[in-house]
């Protein structure tokens, strides 16, 4: 399942740049050489384009907003069915042998924490919520319309699909991190439709749209639009500023102060910006977002390392001058950070800090953010951000607890993100800095003396583990070099940090007792990539 979302949203970067490539010249021709903004306001674009910007056309916009309740509806419990169908009869899934009797006995015990893996619970689950998110979102639904249909598919399928308790959790990681990834897929398969394209180009085109966002294919398919020829291009969003970074190179990992381990292998990443940051105001959910890719290939350690996306929900621009802009707004927030063992575990004491150094996901994320440029000469530029965002769900990496797959805690608590890129001779050279902190809580542990031995086989303990609070800070530096056109050499370093402290637990280790031990694990990463520049 893992490696399946991972080739989906890769796909996202895969099929962007066809569609622009592909894009008319009439169309090119009657699109400014500034950027069109949201508000009619025209502007440069200092960063990298992949394309001009082209307004959507008002037929598409009107056709996009006519509602098909039903159809979307069908969908989503269509889905569902499926999947359980699939768990049932190709996998095997002793959790899909539901019965009538399962689903009473769901609505009698009601919702509890689960124990599968952080990947699972925090990517997968947040990933099957975009299906639900993109049935209504394809179906003429806005952003916050469509997350009713995320919260309905969540709450069919933990109450009536699954012979296992419903999951809190999953209530809340599935349909508010589905919103994310699945707005961001909604708007990334927009980019490639083209209803006026015919022949080979239209199916490339279709199946491209329909591996990036399965729900709109299949919504395509379903409504005609997949074959329907017309006069417009059919998207939504039109084209708006978008910047695309590819990186490829290698990567070194080391363990900080335990001096115990090093890995080393190839990685990726993909990095998309989307939209104008400092549009005056506007109130269309991710009209503005980032959107981080990290993939490697490293002995050990997971695929996919880092995912964050970063969406506008709303915002202001407070100062717009030549050399100086600010805008506040409102932002979601989608993290996850994940790693494994660098070194053999250590058996010798249960103080020392876990063989896997750290893990994060915070899927349901929401706070305020600023952000500036500033240009004090013409061969310089500043960028930077501000977000302070508080946290509802996370799961962090846990030292003692192990229950089933869960490796981890679950928590809420809050985030500072922070950071500035310096660009200098018109992006030859460009510096980046940023750090991110997270602070999470987790209130529902479970008592030290716990009987473990009377807890069945399978069954999991309705505990969001360790009571203890935990902070992880990432703090990234890189440096950039424009060596042949768009093509960039890219040397950095970053370090990650978990400290977590254990409120009243007491770890007994032979005959000698700790209580309320505090462990510390730190990570070191360098990488030297090439980064072409879209």
């Amino acid at each position: 399942m893992k490696r399946l979302l991972l080739l989906v949203i890769i796909s996202v970067y895969a099929a962007i740049l066809p569609a622009y490539s592909q894009i008319d010249t009439d169309t090119l021709e009657k699109a400014d050489t500034l950027s069109v903004i949201s508000s009619g306001k025209l502007r440069f674009q200092d960063s990298h384009t992949v394309s001009e910007v082209v307004p959507p056309d008002s037929i598409d916009v009107a056709r996009y907003r006519k509602k098909h309740f039903w159809r979307a509806a069908g969908e989503t419990v269509g889905f569902n069915i499926g999947l359980w169908a699939f768990d049932r009869y190709v996998l095997d899934g002793h959790y899909a042998y539901i019965s009538w009797s399962t689903i009473k006995e769901n609505f009698r015990h009601g919702f509890e924490w689960d124990d599968d893996h952080l990947h699972t619970n925090m990517f997968d689950h947040p990933y099957n919520g975009s299906i639900f998110f993109n049935a209504g979102r394809s179906n003429g639904y806005n952003f916050w319309q469509s997350e009713l249909f995320a919260i309905g598919g969540s709450a069919m399928w933990e109450m009536f699909m699954e012979c296992e308790y419903p999951s809190t959790n999953d209530i809340i990681a599935t349909p508010v991190g589905g919103a994310a990834i699945g707005e961001v897929l909604y708007r990334a398969s927009d980019l490639i439709i083209d209803d006026r394209a015919s022949g080979g180009e239209r199916f490339g085109r279709e199946l491209a749209a329909f591996v990036v966002n399965p729900m709109r294919g299949l919504t395509r398919i379903f409504s005609g639009d997949a074959w329907k020829k017309r006069n417009t291009p059919g998207r939504n969003f039109g084209i708006p500023p978008i910047s695309v970074e590819l990186s490829l190179g290698g990567r070194l990992l080391t363990l900080w102060d335990n001096d115990e381990g090093t890995k080393a292998g190839v990685a990726a990443e993909v990095n998309i910006e989307y939209g104008d940051k400092f549009a005056e105001t506007t109130k269309a959910p991710y009209d503005y977002f980032t959107f981080l890719l990290e993939v490697q290939g490293i002995k050990s350690q997971p695929l996919l390392s880092r995912a964050e996306i970063v969406g506008r929900l709303l915002s202001k621009e407070i100062v717009d001058k030549k050399d100086f802009n600010l805008n506040v707004g409102l932002y979601q927030h989608f993290d996850f950070f994940d790693s494994d063992t660098i070194r053999e575990e250590r058996n010798s004491s249960k103080l020392f800090p876990c063989a896997v150094p750290y893990k994060l996901g915070a899927p349901a994320s929401v706070g305020g953010g600023v952000m500036f440029r500033y240009k004090p000469l013409p061969i310089m530029r500043i960028d930077g951000f501000l977000h302070l965002n508080g946290i509802a769900l996370a799961g962090i990496l846990t030292d003692f607890y192990r229950d089933y797959h869960r490796n981890y805690n679950w928590g809420s608590g809050f985030s500072i993100k922070a950071g500035a890129n310096l660009n200098l001779w018109n992006d030859r050279l460009s510096l980046r800095l940023a750090n991110q902190f997270y602070k999470i809580y987790t209130w529902n542990g479970y008592d030290s003396d716990f009987d473990w031995s009377t807890t069945p086989e399978g069954k999991p303990v309705n505990v969001q583990g360790d009571s203890s609070n935990s902070s992880f800070n990432h703090f990234e530096a890189s440096f950039s070099y424009d060596i042949w056109k768009r093509l960039y050499f890219t040397a950095g370093f970053d370090m990650y940090i978990r400290n977590t402290n254990y409120d009243g637990l007491t770890i007994r280790d032979g005959g000698t007792s700790t209580i309320s031990p505090h462990i510390e694990s730190k990570q070191l990463g360098f990488h030297l990539m090439l980064t072409y520049k879209f």
